[in-house]
């Protein structure tokens, strides 16, 4: 757990509010005493007589003890390119962070396509615990041709991606009809590479006057819409990753209504930013998808407080310095997250009055546990949202700096 070093043990934390699974889902606020052993191990309900002679007493208020935070989908930069990142870089990154598992993307090199890849991810996971959950693909070499076999990689993986667009719509067919007795899922991000073309901003106001290229939200909707007809067609579990509009948070509200087995997930920066934030052409708001309208951004919000997205995904995506120093519109897609996410979703989402504490933890935590098919994480996430911090290049672990929130003064702070 992520706990400040300045910090003596044992501590004990008075009246922390508790996020778990049952008070999240009552939306009810529970508040206890929060002991923190030597050995870094959270104690509930402690009796005084239990409590350790010498334990410093912290009398800050308005902490929460959340379950551990799960993001659906990251990039490893190892193997492949571990100077911008490597796994223990990773690791200590997500903790820092507040998060107890994040999903691997298949896209290292070489890719997460047979059980050759899967060694690697399985020595991983004997060195730092489950913390890296790895994602397997679903066509060799990500080239989107010829269909993984998915059989063979199920046990190991927790779904199923190319984190790529799939144009061949026959060959994603045979991918759902594959994967569905696997009982796992298989996340496909919907775009339709024709007409999203070489946009990089939301089509429509700013981009004109940025002089941008647009990218059209029908690049999004038209591949979502037709993807989620052959989920009505094939029954299999699917996880719609990087949802971006407000057509698109419509067209998946209707479509489990329609009770198609589908989740959703947009990404953490897609709800704190919109196209009109492009004004600096800062590469590192350079994403993929763009960022949308403010009234995208809007329908986001509103679809994660709905249930139409059910998660909010980081896609945490290491570019070493000289990949983003370069014109906006040539620089790479992706930047860092799992060191700010939680605080800066915070202030923008739950200080704002848009979400709830429960219903930002939901879509952090419990229901990414839900679409992954794994246990609900424990108790083991402690954020003070009062404490302010500079996010200087020295205070994080990733060695890339990819994010517009470096050198940032930032409040709200996993301890």
């Amino acid at each position: 757990m992520p706990l400040e070093n300045s910090l003596a043990y044992p501590t004990l934390f008075k009246q922390v509010r508790i996020l778990d699974a049952d008070s999240i889902i009552s939306n009810s606020a529970t508040l206890n005493d929060v002991l923190i052993d030597r050995d870094r191990q959270i104690h509930l309900d402690v009796r005084q007589d239990q409590i350790p002679e010498n334990t410093h007493i912290d009398e800050r208020s308005g902490l929460i003890l959340g379950t551990g935070a799960i993001d659906l989908y990251s990039t490893s930069c190892e193997p492949g390119h571990e100077s911008r990142e490597t796994i223990a870089d990773l690791v200590s990154a997500a903790k820092n962070g507040g998060f107890s598992n994040v999903g691997i993307l298949p896209n290292t090199q070489p890719a997460i396509d047979d059980i050759a890849a899967l060694e690697f991810w399985r020595n991983i996971q004997h060195k730092y615990g489950h913390i890296l959950q790895p994602w397997g693909a679903i066509t060799k070499g990500l080239e989107g041709k010829q269909l993984t076999d998915m059989a063979e990689l199920a046990e190991s993986v927790i779904g199923f991606t190319d984190s790529k667009p799939l144009g061949n719509l026959l060959l994603v067919r045979r991918a759902m009809e594959y994967v569905k007795p696997l009982g796992k899922p298989i996340a496909l991000f919907p775009q339709n590479p024709e007409l999203a073309g070489s946009g990089v901003i939301r089509e429509g106001k700013w981009a004109l006057q940025y002089g941008m290229t647009g990218y059209p939200a029908a690049a999004e909707t038209s591949s979502l819409a037709a993807l989620i007809e052959l989920v009505r067609l094939t029954k299999a579990p699917t996880h719609f990753m990087r949802i971006s509009t407000a057509q698109g948070v419509a067209l998946l509200s209707q479509a489990k209504n329609d009770g198609l087995p589908i989740t959703a997930s947009t990404s953490w920066l897609h709800l704190c930013h919109c196209d009109r934030d492009l004004e600096n052409y800062d590469p590192n708001l350079r994403l993929m998808p763009p960022l949308g309208s403010e009234g995208d951004r809007l329908a986001l919000v509103a679809g994660i407080k709905s249930g139409a997205i059910d998660a909010i995904a980081i896609d945490h995506t290491p570019c070493a310095y000289e990949e983003k120093v370069v014109p906006f519109e040539v620089a790479p897609v992706g930047a860092i997250g799992l060191e700010f996410a939680i605080p800066v979703l915070w202030q923008n989402l739950v200080t704002t009055g848009f979400l709830t504490a429960s219903e930002l933890w939901q879509a952090l935590s419990i229901n990414p546990a839900k679409i992954f098919g794994i246990t609900q994480p424990p108790l083991s996430t402690l954020f003070d949202p009062n404490l302010a911090w500079l996010a200087s290049e020295q205070a994080i672990a990733s060695p890339s700096k990819n994010s517009s929130y470096i050198g940032r003064s930032l409040v709200g702070k996993v301890i």
